[in-house]
């Protein structure tokens, strides 16, 4: 997930064309705002605490799956784990997958982002005691983006790189997964099956019932970067997907955040309540989008060609109801 730079747009944002951005400034740029070696510091200890935290709810997973049960059966409780560190081994499937395919989407911005010249923080995880172990990661982009050819690499160059991480975890997941009639019955957690999850079920493990399979912790992982990959391409705000529907079309990137919003609330009454707290989210940060340094070279035929297939990974990972909640 990439964060916007929050340079002033009043004044780039003008009806008549500026005058070009010379070469040198474009190419120095970046060099002239170093990441400090505190900054490399903060990044490896967030990533550390964000490896022991999915290690913790990946030896439950692990745990859970090795009884022949659905994750969270008799509750949620992960921590217990550091007790026994011998214990938080066992999550090492769905800690490496997991911390593997969120780091694939973060340095894809971030090559893409030293591409151009632009001027990005490394990427900063997020540990968090929920039942995935953490929040995501994010990096921050500390100078202004040149042209929406610029926006649209960096926006989609994220989940293009994750999703091509994801494909073979999930793959190898669910084809090596157990089949446990009635496993899932009565499970307190039960998590949706996105689109390509459901399609790879069908191919791999034909004549099996979802209810049925069993996932393997490593499925959990690449669930979880669906999940992630799902919500990054949603076209609001500075999500990878307003960036990718600015580059497209900035003057209509108001009004399709906004839509995006209210669809969110409608599923939330009707599905998952947590797209409450997302919509929520993306009215608290505002769709406002930092402007560009040129605005007005539009993006070629290729990049469009290629906003089908952002649009295509978001349909196969979007889970309208991702969890439920029992009891």
């Amino acid at each position: 997930m990439s964060e916007g730079n929050g340079f002033p747009t009043g004044a780039l944002d003008t009806t008549d064309r500026e005058p070009p951005i010379p070469p040198y400034w474009m190419e120095n740029y970046a060099r002239a705002l170093p990441r400090s070696r505190r900054t490399l510091v903060v990044a490896v200890l967030l990533f550390l605490a964000t490896v022991v935290s999915t290690l913790a709810v990946g030896a439950q997973f692990a745990r859970d799956y090795s009884h022949n049960v659905a994750p969270f059966t008799d509750g949620f409780s992960p921590w217990r784990n550091f007790t026994r560190p011998r214990a938080l081994l066992a999550g090492l499937p769905f800690s490496f997958t997991l911390m593997t395919i969120l780091l694939a989407h973060e340095l894809g911005h971030f090559f893409a982002c030293r591409y151009y010249g632009i001027a990005a923080s490394y990427p900063y995880f997020i540990p968090f005691p929920t039942i995935f172990g953490t929040m995501g990661a994010f990096i921050r982009i500390r100078s202004p983006i040149v042209n929406r050819k610029a926006l649209f690499d960096v926006g989609i160059s994220g989940p293009v790189v994750g999703f091509v991480f994801i494909l073979p975890a999930l793959a190898l997941a669910i084809a090596f997964s157990k089949v446990v009639p009635g496993a899932q019955t009565g499970a307190e957690v039960s998590f949706g099956a996105p689109l390509l999850m459901q399609i790879f079920t069908r191919i791999l493990r034909p004549g099996i019932e979802a209810q049925s399979l069993l996932l393997h912790p490593i499925g959990r992982a690449a669930w979880v970067g669906l999940f992630s990959t799902g919500l990054n391409l949603m076209p609001i705000g500075q999500l990878d997907g307003g960036h990718i529907l600015y580059s497209l079309s900035s003057q209509n990137h108001r009004r399709i955040s906004l839509a995006a919003v209210v669809v969110l609330l409608g599923l939330g009454y009707l599905g998952w309540e947590g797209w409450y707290v997302w919509a929520a989210l993306s009215l608290l940060f505002g769709f406002r989008h930092p402007a560009l340094l040129d605005r007005w070279e539009p993006i070629d035929a290729k990049r469009r060609m290629w906003a089908l297939v952002a649009f295509a990974i978001f349909v196969l990972c979007f889970i309208p109801v991702p969890i439920l909640l029992r009891g």
